[in-house]
């Protein structure tokens, strides 16, 4: 989740923790000792290892005489099981998972930039460095976040993909809704909201010559769920999937999900932009035909009535100086003085 005030991430768990944390997924108690020989390492390796995951969003109780036991381990990213969920649709794409790297995105930049083929696809258990956009920081817990990237190829340039990162969200919410999960809406132009305040980021950034080809890397984050922690970390209204859906779908199921619909909906962009997505992408528009304050790159404000976006995914207004057309900015949703969407 975007944190505006700057605050540092916690930095990356070892790689003997992730292990400990693996072997500890079961919730029954697990001795130190046990654990210690299994591993060939000492018991204070194992006491140390464990030490502060309470900053990752994790429940450890440690009981003298029973060993330790983890109250809400992580949902861990498989990608065999993603692949099983996804069938067919699972062989035009490359999945890897890391325990930890600073972006997904900047990771799969960096491979694109090497030749990685179209439809590769990079999750990270936990970014050091995730990014939103405008440069802010993307913060989440360990295992209650979906944070990954996804890189595409179009034979087109780069002046062919406006509307890109409005165009991921309608693949999104596709998601959600096949999956059951109700109450989410789309806030122009890449976030997804939920009653509480914001549930997902999409992050574009692409690479290529304005007439083609043209390498796109899509990153999404979505949370899961919101431990303390993780809360105390944000500081702007937020919202997961746990408060939408009970239970939240299963984390594999989930990337599973999103991924097939990407594939669908940026094989469809590929051939016909993002003017065949503008009204379904309208009707998840949670500031449609609304009231809404427009803030600008360069600082200035614009207040008007939403009525959509254009077939170039820009933000359509009804202003005191007539119908305009925004294609940067940050929107907040206006009831009298009160701003209750999440920027």
């Amino acid at each position: 989740m975007s944190n505006p005030a700057g605050i540092p991430q916690q930095a990356a768990p070892g790689a003997l923790t992730f292990t400990l944390l693996r072997l500890l997924a079961d919730r029954e108690f697990h001795s130190g000792e046990v654990l210690a020989k299994r591993l060939e390492i000492s018991r204070a390796s194992v006491n140390n290892a464990l030490r502060g995951l309470g900053d990752y969003g994790l429940t450890l109780h440690s009981v003298r005489g029973r060993g330790y036991r983890l109250a809400n381990p992580p949902q861990w990213l498989d990608a065999a099981r993603i692949g099983e969920h996804l069938g067919e649709d699972g062989k035009r794409l490359r999945i890897e998972i890391l325990d930890s790297a600073p972006s997904s995105n900047t990771l799969l930049m960096q491979q694109a930039a090497r030749g990685a083929p179209s439809g590769s696809v990079l999750a990270v258990e936990w970014q050091t460095g995730g990014r939103g956009r405008m440069g802010r920081t993307w913060c989440s817990g360990l295992g209650n976040a979906l944070t990954f990237s996804l890189l595409w190829r179009f034979e087109c340039g780069l002046a062919a993909l406006s509307g890109l990162s409005l165009a991921s969200g309608v693949a999104l919410m596709r998601a959600l809704r096949t999956l059951g999960v109700e109450g989410a809406r789309l806030k122009w132009p890449n976030d997804a909201l939920g009653a509480r305040g914001k549930l997902a980021g999409i992050l574009v950034e692409a690479q290529g010559d304005m007439l083609g080809p043209s390498a796109v890397v899509i990153g999404i984050g979505l949370n899961l769920s919101l431990p303390e922690p993780v809360l105390r970390q944000i500081g702007q209204p937020v919202t997961s999937l746990a408060d939408l859906a009970s239970p939240a779908p299963e984390r594999n199921l989930l990337f599973a999900a999103l991924l097939r619909e990407l594939h669908g909906v940026l094989s469809g962009f590929a051939r016909n932009g993002f003017a065949a997505l503008r009204e379904e992408w309208e009707s998840y528009h949670g500031a449609q035909g609304q009231r809404v304050q427009l803030l600008s790159p360069d600082g200035s404000k614009m207040t008007g009535v939403a009525l959509g976006v254009a077939e170039d995914g820009s933000l359509v207004l009804e202003t005191p100086q007539g119908i305009r057309r925004f294609h940067a900015g940050e929107i907040s949703l206006r009831s009298g003085e009160r701003e209750n969407a999440a920027d």
